[in-house]
C-alpha cells in the first residue's frame, strides 16, 4: 500500500494501524490461493525445473504474488469489464478450476482491448493492448519465474524494464560512452516494433531456454489472442500486445539477440526497451555500422528498420530518452530537449487552466505531482535557467486563476485586503478593467512567490536544487 507524504498535510499513520492493517491485507491475500511454503531456489536452475517450469509458475505463492501486484498496479479491467476490485472474489470461487485448466493446457486467454494513446508526433497512435485482470494475473506470475532465468542472459547495456536498472541508468552509460570519444551515434529507430514482432521467431528464442512445452503454449496462445477493436474481433498473427505484464519482458528477450549480434560485433550500445544507439568514433564508421546491421535485424529478427527515423549523428544532435546531450570542457552533460520542454509547458497550461472547472484543492495536487514527477525524471540536466523562467509563467498563470475566481469587486477588495495591502490600493485593483493575465503580473507583490508555494504550487527551481545529480 502506498503512503504519500505531503508538504501541508501531515497526516501520520500509528505502527500500531499499520500493523494491523498489514496483517488484515496479508489475510485477506492468503484467501486468493492457499500459501505453501516450498524449499527455497537455488541461483542454479535445475534440469527438472526447467523442464517443469509450469509447475513452479502455478506454486501458490507465486499467484499469490501475482494477484498482489495486479492489485497495486490497479489499471483498467478489459473485455469482460471485470475491474481489479472484483478480481478477488472471482479467483476464491474459481482458483482450482482456473490451475486445472492451466496445467492441462485448456485454459484459453481472452482477447485483448485495443486503446490507442496519441504519440508526440501528430497524427500517430501507440496501440496499446487490455488484458483482462485475470490475464493480468496469469501473465505477472509467468514473467516472475521467466525474468530471473532470463536475466543472467540480458546484456549490460540494456536498461529497458528491468529490476534496478531505468532511464537514467541508461543516460550514464551514455555519458561515460561519449566522455571516451564515441561522439557519433547510430540512433535506431525501430517501425512499429510491438506491432511486427515475428512471433515463430520468438517462440524459436523462447526454446533455447524454456524446456517446457506447456509454458511455450500459454505464452503462444497470449500472442495469438487476438484484439477487440471497435467492437471488432482482430485476429494476431504477428506482433505482441503491448500493455500486459508479460510483453515487456518477451521484448527484452527478442531484442537481446540484437544485443549480442552488436557484442559480437564489438559496437558500444545502450539500448533501452526498442530505443537503441551504437557509439562510433567518427561518422564514417557510424555510417558502415549502420549499413552492416540493418540486413541482420530484418533478415535475421524479422523486424522493420524505420529509415526516415534512423539517422547517424553527432551526439548533440541526437534526442535520447527525453535528454538532449552536449560537451562542456570536455565532458558529456545533459540537457532537456526541446520537445520535452514544449510537452512540459502544455502540461503546466492545462493544469493551470482558468476556465478549467476543478477545485483549487485538486488543482494544487495534480501541478504538484506533474512537477515533482518531471523534475525528477529530468534531475540529470542542467536546467537552472529553463526552470527559473517556468516558474515565473507558472506563478503568472496561477495568479490570474485565483484573480478570476474573485470575480466581484468586493471580494477582491477584501482578498487584497487579507494579504496586506492598503485601503486605497485594494480599492484600485478590484476596480481595474484590466484582463487577467495583465492583473496577474499586477498582483506580485500581493500574492507572493512565498504565498503560491504555500497554496501548494512547488517552485520547480527550488525541488530541482534538493533532487539534481549534475
Amino acid at each position: 500500500m502506498n503512503v504519500t507524504e505531503s508538504r501541508f498535510k501531515n497526516r501520520q499513520l500509528h505502527i500500531e494501524d499499520y500493523l494491523q492493517m498489514v496483517s488484515a491485507e496479508q489475510r485477506e491475500y492468503a484467501e486468493v490461493f492457499d500459501y505453501s511454503k516450498i524449499t527455497e531456489k537455488s541461483g542454479v536452475i535445475t534440469d527438472y525445473w526447467t523442464n517443469n517450469l509450469l509447475e513452479l509458475i502455478l506454486r501458490k505463492d507465486n499467484l499469490n504474488n501475482a494477484y498482489k501486484q495486479v492489485k497495486r498496479s490497479r489499471g483498467k479491467g478489459g473485455i469482460d469489464g471485470m475491474q481489479v476490485d472484483e478480481l478477488l472474489p472471482f479467483l476464491r470461487e474459481n482458483q482450482e478450476t482456473l490451475i486445472q485448466e492451466i496445467r492441462g493446457g485448456k485454459y484459453k486467454p481472452n482477447p485483448v482491448r485495443r486503446v490507442e494513446i496519441p504519440k508526440e508526433t501528430k497524427g500517430e497512435y501507440r496501440k496499446l493492448g487490455v488484458p483482462t485482470v485475470v490475464d493480468r494475473v496469469i501473465q505477472q506470475a509467468i514473467a516472475q519465474e521467466l525474468s530471473p532465468i532470463f536475466e543472467e542472459q540480458f546484456s549490460e547495456n540494456s536498461f529497458g524494464f528491468r529490476p534496478k536498472r531505468g532511464a537514467h541508468d541508461a543516460l550514464r552509460q551514455c555519458q561515460k560512452n561519449v566522455n571516451d570519444g564515441y561522439v557519433y551515434v547510430v540512433d535506431m529507430d525501430l517501425e512499429k516494433f510491438f506491432d511486427t514482432v515475428c512471433q515463430s521467431k520468438l517462440i524459436e528464442v523462447l526454446s533455447r531456454t524454456i524446456k517446457d512445452g506447456r509454458v511455450i503454449s500459454l505464452i503462444h496462445k497470449y500472442l495469438n489472442a487476438g484484439v477487440i477493436a471497435n467492437g471488432k474481433y482482430e485476429r494476431t498473427e504477428i506482433g505482441m500486445p503491448q500493455g500486459g505484464p508479460l510483453s515487456p519482458l518477451l521484448s527484452n528477450i527478442m531484442l537481446n539477440e540484437l544485443d549480442k549480434e552488436l557484442e559480437r560485433r564489438g559496437h558500444r550500445y545502450v539500448r533501452y526497451a526498442d530505443d537503441c544507439m551504437i557509439f562510433c568514433k567518427s561518422r564514417k564508421s557510424a555510417e558502415r555500422t549502420l549499413k552492416n546491421i540493418i540486413p541482420f535485424i530484418e533478415g535475421k529478427l524479422f523486424l522493420k528498420v524505420n529509415r526516415k527515423k534512423t539517422e547517424v549523428a553527432h551526439i548533440s544532435k541526437v534526442k535520447y530518452l527525453g535528454y538532449t546531450f552536449y560537451r562542456y570542457k570536455g565532458k558529456c552533460r545533459f540537457r532537456v530537449h526541446q520537445k520535452s520542454v514544449v510537452k512540459m509547458r502544455n502540461k503546466i497550461r492545462e493544469l493551470t487552466d482558468r476556465n478549467k472547472g476543478i477545485s483549487n484543492a485538486e488543482r494544487e495536487r495534480k501541478y504538484q505531482e506533474y512537477v515533482r514527477g518531471w523534475v525528477e525524471y529530468f534531475r540529470l540536466a542542467d536546467m537552472k535557467g529553463l526552470l527559473k523562467t517556468m516558474d515565473e509563467w507558472a506563478r503568472r498563470r496561477i495568479r490570474a486563476v485565483y484573480w478570476k475566481q474573485w470575480k466581484k469587486i468586493k471580494t477582491k477588495y477584501r482578498m487584497l485586503k487579507a494579504l496586506g495591502m492598503e485601503h486605497w490600493k485594494a480599492k484600485e485593483l478590484a476596480c481595474s478593467r484590466k484582463g487577467y493575465w495583465r492583473m496577474a503580473q499586477v498582483l506580485n507583490s500581493v500574492i507572493t512567490n512565498k504565498i503560491v508555494a504555500r497554496l501548494g504550487y512547488t517552485s520547480m527551481l527550488d525541488y530541482y536544487l534538493t533532487v539534481c545529480e549534475n
